[in-house]
C-alpha cells in the first residue's frame, strides 16, 4: 500500500460540504430544512409539460449537441440581449452546461494554470475553493464585510488584492450567501480595474432575476471594456424553480467561448437533453413571470426576514438571492472563543426543530464568519410560517 493518501492533496481541505452534514441532522431531528438553497415547490406548469413533451417526441433522450441544442442558445442569447442589450452569436459565444456549477468549474480550468491567482469575494459559494484548487492555482478572498445592515465591498481592499499572478476575479452578484447586489458605481470600478491590470471576469448571476425592492441586475459585461473579457455564467435551475435539471449556460466572446468549452467538454460532455427544450420555452416567458416570481421571493424573504427579528437575530439586509444572514451575537449564543456559528447551527435543530448553514463555512477568514448563519426562504408559505414558529423559542430563552 502507498503512503501517500489516496485523495488528491489540493482537494484534503474540503471534506464533506456542510449541506450534506446540515441535510443529515434535519433528517435525524425531524426539523425544517432552511439550510440548502432549493425550492420546495415545482416550476410553472408550462416549462414542466415541455420538458414531458421532448421526452415523449424524442427530443433530447440522446445525446444532444455537445455546445447545447440550437434551440437554447438562442433562446438564451435572446434573454439577454432583451434583458441587458448584449448582443451573443449563439453558434459562436454561447455554450450550455451541467448547471452554472459545471460552468464554473469549465471557466477556471479553462483559463487557469498553476500558479494563477484567483480574486474571489468572500464569503462564497463553497464549490469556487475547490475549482480553484483542483486548476493549480491559489484563491485570494476580498471579504464583504457588515456595513450597516448589509455587506458591503471595499474597492480599495479589491485593488489591494491584485498582483501580477492575478489571472481574473471571479464575481457573484447578486451574492450568495449574504444576499448583497453590487451596485453601478462598484461594478464601473471593478470592470476599470480589470481593464487596467488586464483581467478576466467570471462572473456567476445564476440570481439575476432575484433582485429585490425594485432593484435590476448588471452584468459586468456591459460595462466598458468587459464585454470580450468576460465569462457570463447562468442557469435556469433559480429562476425557474428546477434546480434538479441542471441546464446552464456560459455567454462569453469566441475566444473564451473555446476555453470553457475545451475543458467541459471533457466534464460532462453533454447533458439534461429534454430539459434543454424545456428551458429555452422557459427563457421566451413574459415579463409578467418573471416580476410575479420577484414578488413572491420578496414576500418569502419578509416573512422569514420579521421571524428572525422576532426570535432575537440580528437580521441582514438581502438585496438579492434565496438567503438571509443572521447575526446570532444578540442571541447571546457564544462561547469561550467568541461567536461560532457552526456550534450555534448544530444546536439549533434540537432548540428550535428548523436547520440553517453556518456562514463560516464559506470564507478562508473564518473569524470574519463565525457570528452569521444563513437561512434559505425558498420555501412554501406555511413552511416559512411553521419555521417562524419555532424560532420564537429562542426569543422565549
Amino acid at each position: 500500500m502507498t503512503a501517500r493518501p489516496p485523495l488528491n492533496r489540493s482537494l484534503a481541505e474540503f471534506g464533506t460540504t456542510i449541506f450534506a452534514e446540515m441535510s443529515q441532522l434535519a433528517v435525524e431531528t425531524g426539523s425544517i430544512n432552511l439550510g440548502q438553497g432549493f425550492p420546495d415547490t415545482d416550476g410553472p406548469a408550462s416549462i414542466l409539460e415541455a420538458a414531458q413533451r421532448a421526452i415523449a417526441q424524442g427530443r433530447g433522450n440522446q445525446y444532444p449537441p455537445g455546445p447545447g441544442i440550437p434551440e437554447l442558445r438562442r433562446a438564451v442569447a435572446e434573454h439577454r440581449a432583451r434583458n441587458y442589450g448584449l448582443d451573443y452569436d449563439p453558434d459562436r459565444e454561447v455554450l450550455v452546461t451541467a448547471g452554472a456549477t459545471e460552468a464554473i468549474a469549465a471557466a477556471l480550468f479553462g483559463l487557469l494554470e498553476p500558479g494563477d491567482e484567483v480574486i474571489a469575494l468572500e464569503p462564497y459559494y463553497d464549490s469556487y475553493a475547490a475549482c480553484i484548487a483542483m486548476a493549480g492555482a491559489r484563491r485570494v478572498p476580498v471579504t464583504l464585510r457588515p456595513d450597516g445592515d448589509r455587506f458591503g465591498l471595499d474597492l480599495d481592499e479589491l485593488r489591494a488584492a491584485v498582483t501580477d499572478r492575478t489571472r481574473l476575479i471571479l464575481l457573484n452578484t447578486p451574492h450568495n450567501p449574504t444576499g448583497t447586489v453590487l451596485g453601478r458605481e462598484q461594478l464601473a470600478a471593478i470592470a476599470e480595474l480589470c481593464v487596467e491590470r488586464d483581467l478576466y471576469a467570471v462572473t456567476d448571476e445564476v440570481y439575476e432575476h432575484l433582485v429585490f425592492d425594485g432593484g435590476a441586475h448588471l452584468p459586468l459585461a456591459t460595462f466598458p471594456g468587459m464585454r470580450e473579457r468576460t465569462v457570463s455564467i447562468s442557469s435556469a435551475g433559480k429562476t425557474f424553480s428546477v434546480t434538479g435539471w441542471k441546464v446552464g449556460w456560459v455567454c462569453a466572446s469566441p475566444e473564451l467561448t473555446s476555453a470553457v468549452r475545451a475543458a467541459k467538454q471533457f466534464l460532462t460532455y453533454v447533458s439534461s437533453g429534454p430539459f434543454q427544450y424545456a428551458v429555452a420555452e422557459a427563457l421566451a416567458l413574459p415579463p409578467e413571470y418573471f416580476a410575479s416570481f420577484t414578488a413572491d421571493l420578496q414576500a418569502k424573504r419578509d416573512l422569514l426576514g420579521a421571524a428572525l427579528a422576532d426570535a432575537g437575530f440580528g437580521v441582514m439586509r438581502t438585496q438579492g438571492t434565496y438567503f438571509i444572514t443572521a447575526d446570532i451575537r444578540p442571541l447571546g449564543f457564544t462561547g469561550q472563543q467568541g461567536a461560532d456559528g457552526a456550534a450555534f447551527c448544530r444546536a439549533l435543530p434540537h432548540r428550535a426543530g428548523v436547520v440553517a448553514i453556518p456562514s463560516q463555512v464559506f470564507y478562508d477568514h473564518r473569524e470574519q464568519g463565525a457570528p452569521y448563519v444563513r437561512f434559505a426562504f425558498c420555501k412554501r408559505p406555511e413552511v416559512l410560517t411553521d419555521a417562524a414558529s419555532r424560532l420564537k423559542a429562542l426569543a422565549a430563552r
